[in-house]
């Protein structure tokens, strides 16, 4: 479903904050309108009374992550239906100026802009988004990733559900890791398994005595 598309702008909110960093990057009303993208009407409606509203959302959003990312499918649906309840939103056919061969408009859903501020509108858009996401894909589709300290958000659109990390960065830096940490246990365990092996070497030669 189309609609999908808009799921990401809840990872792209989320993810301006890291907690275990301390870092938040929703500092300035620029930032808020980045983060709707080219061409949105209620980016150009953004204030600095939206920066507290945007984080409140902010921290209702990363909630439906943790709770699905720790297997609360039930908690993760609540705590979304309460944003779509709060900040509704109506569904449109849009043709914008495309046109395909026979030069008819190239009609697709479209969540129409027209909230009284810049937060209802983009809470609206990325909480009708990550619904379509939840509803289409399943609630063990969305994530925290595994790469601490990061806990970026993401949607798991890989085809054996395997997705663990936000990024290939993390992946990777979550791999090396697990490879020192390998390394160093068997390091650890290769002094005491040498002695054992001196031991069963000495109670062997007795008994052949």
């Amino acid at each position: 479903m189309e609609l999908v598309y808009y799921s990401d702008y809840a990872v792209r909110l989320v993810n301006t904050e890291e907690p275990a960093r301390n870092k938040d990057s929703l500092t300035s009303v620029e930032t808020i309108r980045d983060l709707f993208g080219p061409g949105s009407q209620a980016a150009r409606r953004a204030s600095d009374a939206d920066l507290p509203r945007f984080r409140a959302v902010r921290g209702r959003l990363r909630a439906v992550f943790t709770a699905a990312d720790e297997g609360d499918e039930t908690g993760a649906v609540d705590l979304l239906n309460s944003l779509l309840l709060e900040f509704p939103i109506s569904p449109q056919i849009s043709g914008h100026d495309f046109r395909d061969e026979d030069g008819r408009p190239k009609w697709h859903m479209h969540l129409a802009e027209h909230p009284s501020n810049a937060t209802a509108g983009y809470a609206a858009i990325a909480s009708m988004g990550l619904a379509f996401h939840l509803t289409e894909y399943g609630v063990d589709r969305l994530g925290l990733c595994q790469a601490s300290p990061c806990r970026n958000a993401y949607l798991d659109t890989s085809t054996n559900r395997s997705r663990r990390y936000c990024s290939d960065r993390c992946a990777t830096r979550a791999n090396v890791a697990a490879y020192r940490a390998r390394k160093r246990l068997e390091g650890e365990r290769s002094p005491s398994t040498g002695r054992t092996a001196d031991r069963a070497q000495e109670a062997s030669a007795h008994s052949e005595r």
